[in-house]
């Protein structure tokens, strides 16, 4: 099983994946999730009423600062230059939930797939951070990885 998992010595142990010899190459990778909400907390998110500012605001800034920090969140992730992260931050008034994408892109010898995930999700909890005075029932969910560009592994869309 260790084989298959780049993160894995031949023993089990954890380790960082040496990438060193690799080329720099060009990827950008793209993240969604979302918080579902009651229909009057969302309201409040649209309308930008919340006590502590504006929701999309905070969230797209945490989530851009968030991205920057991946590889002191995530143990075994490398420190890499983000050349851009954007986030996108939609409402989707069927289910009463705002829909969070981040874009994440670099040059380099590793990936920004963890980046923009963790952008997606810090963005997603400081959305419930502004807004749980209002909703504690909301439900961050669908935290995924759509797409990405770039590296040896070719590229990836979700199906």
């Amino acid at each position: 099983m260790a084989d298959d998992l780049t993160h894995l010595d031949k023993s089990g142990q954890a380790r960082m994946v040496d990438v060193g010899a690799k080329p720099a190459t060009a990827r950008e990778a793209v993240a969604e999730g979302r918080v579902r909400m009651n229909a009057q907390t969302f309201k409040k998110a649209l309308d930008g009423d919340s006590k502590k500012g504006s929701v999309r605001a905070a969230a797209e800034f945490a989530g851009i600062a968030a991205a920057k920090k991946t590889s002191e969140l995530i143990p075994l992730c490398h420190q890499i230059a983000l050349s851009s992260v954007k986030l996108d931050i939609v409402p989707d008034e069927k289910n009463s939930a705002l829909v969070v994408t981040a874009r994440a892109k670099t040059v380099g010898q590793t990936g920004v797939e963890m980046e923009a995930l963790t952008a997606v999700a810090v963005a997603c909890l400081t959305i419930y951070d502004m807004l749980k005075a209002s909703d504690r029932a909301m439900v961050i969910e669908g935290i995924t990885l759509l797409e990405k560009r770039g590296g040896a592994s070719g590229d990836y869309r979700k199906a």
